[in-house]
């Protein structure tokens, strides 16, 4: 998995009608698949009246990801499966959409379902703020008191912090890093 990639910085939400149906679409950073479950809830709760609340998720990025689905009553494969494709082709990470549906009146059909989800996931995603997830790994240092500035200045140079210092017989740093910095800063 890539220590770096794209993730929502926010939340955001649209809202199209489509033949007097309501499509409301959520968009949130959910890091774990528990993050996703307690968004898709929350959205529930604050639509308890909806005909439907199809959900799609990735969680991770790249290789090490996990997907989540659900055409949450529509016909199969007409609400998650595109909710998902357009989750997979938005480049982000740590991601959840949900869509909530209000029946208008007015059969939309298989096609026009597909459409209409479609739709609603990829305005959602293309208005929501992004923001670069970097994984970090701690380090722990000690060194004598004469290394502590040349240490200090190696730290910046490789994009780390230092989170806490202990001056006592040596000098101990905790610095944070990115996953990639890790090898190069040792």
């Amino acid at each position: 998995m890539s220590d770096r990639y794209p993730i929502p910085a926010g939340t955001h939400e649209i809202e199209i009608v489509i033949r007097r149906s309501r499509f409301i679409s959520n968009v949130m950073f959910t890091p774990t698949v528990d993050d996703a479950r307690a968004f898709i809830a929350e959205i529930s709760r604050r639509y308890p009246d909806a005909s439907h609340h199809v959900y799609a998720f990735a969680v991770g990025y790249g290789a090490s990801v996990v997907h989540g689905m659900t055409d949450a009553g529509e016909p199969s494969g007409t609400a998650g499966k595109p909710t998902l494709a357009v989750v997979r082709g938005s480049g982000l990470g740590d991601v959840t959409v949900v869509t909530t549906r209000y029946f208008g009146g007015t059969k939309l059909g298989t096609g026009g379902l597909v459409k209409a989800y479609t739709e609603a996931a990829q305005l959602v995603l293309a208005e929501v703020p992004r923001a670069e997830k970097v994984e970090r790994r701690e380090v722990s240092v000690a060194l004598p008191y004469h290394f502590y500035e040349p240490v200090r200045r190696l730290v910046g140079q490789y994009e780390g912090k230092i989170t806490a210092e202990d001056f006592a017989a040596e000098v101990r740093l905790t610095l944070i890093f990115p996953v990639s910095a890790v090898s190069g800063f040792a």
